[in-house]
């Protein structure tokens, strides 16, 4: 206030100056003013919160502009595909949960990203927007690694990094009752409500966002994403799930007292006129189609689970991958069924523990190869 009377004071003497005096004492004092106007206002950056701007067209004049955004708030909506000026957006979810203790997790995931960033190319107005579910210290982690696995990219991104917590605490009541039948016990990997996100996603993320595809971190994609997310038109009526089969006779043993008691089943046989079950490293979820179908969301409600649990007398451990192979037995149309080479799995485990004679009749995948997956820590071929 002091300074304003000062203003007012200077102002009143103004008839004893020149005009050119005056003129100079105005600017003056207009240059104070903007001075204490815009020099006292401060930025207001969230804590939860880093954007990161890189231009990399000093590096290569071709290479499009790339925003890497760090952001740790699901409360914030996530962007719809056809937003912000006609831009097209590709969504992308990973699990990035203790990755920061496991040098193998961080191994592979430096092969994925560096596989994606080779085969990935997307057109101008076109982002894709990578998610990843992580605790804080993985979270310091990836924003570190990210800087330089997407170093090379040639299409625009953007990272979000959501709280593992925060996920977990709106999850657990819709999928607390589906653990004791799809985990491996207390404290188990899989037994964390996490890792059902993939069963209620559409519960979780909002409305605005509609397709999403969720991929594991042991995978190697030997074309552009984008071809993946066209499998999309594919769908049929009423699919709300894109998923390929499991290529492994894990559910023929998994449902080996149903299969006993049912001699002339399809389940748990090989294909292509078997039901060999689902494998969740590469799925697509139509996050719009999973809130319209009353079946699907009939088939998350408690009484539903454990009834389909009694009749087909399941008891697994591998999470939504069991969810979804178990409705899929009773249900098939709610799900796309992916060509195994986009999720070419490659462990052999089950060949040399008890199935031998029929292993092959599962692992068989003919036709191109688009994305490799290591499960269960097999090696992924170089080529």
């Amino acid at each position: 206030m002091g300074f304003f009377r000062q203003l007012v004071r200077t102002m009143g003497r103004i008839s004893t100056f020149r005009s050119y005096q005056f003129l100079l004492l105005l600017a003056a004092a207009l240059a104070v003013v903007a001075f204490y106007y815009f020099g006292s206002e401060r930025q207001n950056f969230s804590s939860t919160t880093k954007r990161i701007k890189q231009t990399q067209a000093s590096q290569n004049a071709n290479r499009n502009d790339a925003d890497l955004t760090l952001d740790t708030r699901l409360s914030e909506p996530a962007r719809s595909e056809e937003q912000e000026g006609g831009e097209r957006r590709y969504h992308a979810l990973m699990m990035f949960t203790k990755v920061d203790k496991s040098r193998s997790l961080q191994d592979k995931f430096r092969v994925a990203m560096l596989s994606m960033v080779e085969h990935g190319s997307f057109l101008e107005g076109e982002v894709l927007v990578l998610h990843f579910v992580s605790d804080q210290a993985s979270r310091e982690l990836g924003e570190k690694m990210l800087q330089e696995l997407l170093l090379d990219a040639t299409f625009k991104y953007e990272v979000l990094f959501h709280d593992v917590a925060v996920l977990t605490q709106k999850l657990f009541p819709i999928v607390e009752a589906m653990q004791k039948h799809f985990s491996a016990g207390s404290g188990a990997y899989y037994s964390d409500s996490i890792f059902f996100l993939s069963v209620a996603m559409h519960h979780i993320m909002p409305d605005s966002l509609t397709h999403i595809v969720q991929l594991d971190l042991d995978l190697k994609y030997r074309t552009n994403i984008k071809d993946l997310f066209q499998e999309f038109q594919r769908f049929p009526p009423g699919a709300v799930i894109g998923i390929s089969r499991e290529m492994q006779p894990v559910y023929r043993h998994t449902f080996w007292q149903y299969r006993k008691e049912n001699p002339q089943t399809r389940v748990g046989d090989p294909p292509p006129d078997g039901l060999p079950g689902f494998n969740s490293g590469v799925m697509l979820l139509d996050l719009g189609a999973m809130r319209a179908s009353a079946l699907y969301n009939r088939l998350l409600e408690p009484g539903n689970v454990a009834q389909l649990a009694d009749q087909y007398r399941f008891r697994g451990h591998l999470g939504d991958q069991d969810f979804f192979t178990m409705i899929g037995m009773e249900h098939p149309e709610l799900f796309y069924l992916l060509g195994c080479g986009w999720n070419r799995q490659l462990c052999t485990w089950w060949r040399d523990h008890g199935y031998g004679d029929v292993f092959l009749m599962y692992y068989r995948c003919d036709g191109p190869v688009y994305i490799y997956h290591g499960n269960c820590n097999s090696p992924i071929p170089d080529d």
